[in-house]
């Protein structure tokens, strides 16, 4: 009956504008977190080195710093202002 098709192709349209919906919602997610790397080997931003002598080098920037104490305490604001002149540089 034509009713039921009404309802039927409501659902339809529902359902399609809910998938619409989170899409869009994927794509501002994706253009705020940025670009994604998969978490394997060659991959990290940083290598520590902590014996047979001590050192921190950016795999990025070339970066390189001999006290990972520091770093390790959160002080990495040295690496922060290297990947940025590096950004801009690109």
């Amino acid at each position: 009956s034509q009713l039921q098709n009404k309802q039927t192709a409501l659902k339809y349209l529902k359902a399609k504008l809910a998938q619409i919906q989170i899409m869009q919602k994927d794509q501002e997610l994706a253009k705020v977190r940025g670009e994604v790397l998969s978490a394997e080997w060659g991959s990290q931003i940083r290598s520590y080195v902590l014996q047979p002598y001590k050192m921190v080098k950016d795999q990025r920037t070339e970066f390189e710093s001999k006290d990972p104490g520091a770093i390790l305490d959160g002080g990495i604001d040295d690496f922060i202002e290297n990947y940025l002149k590096y950004k801009t540089k690109k």
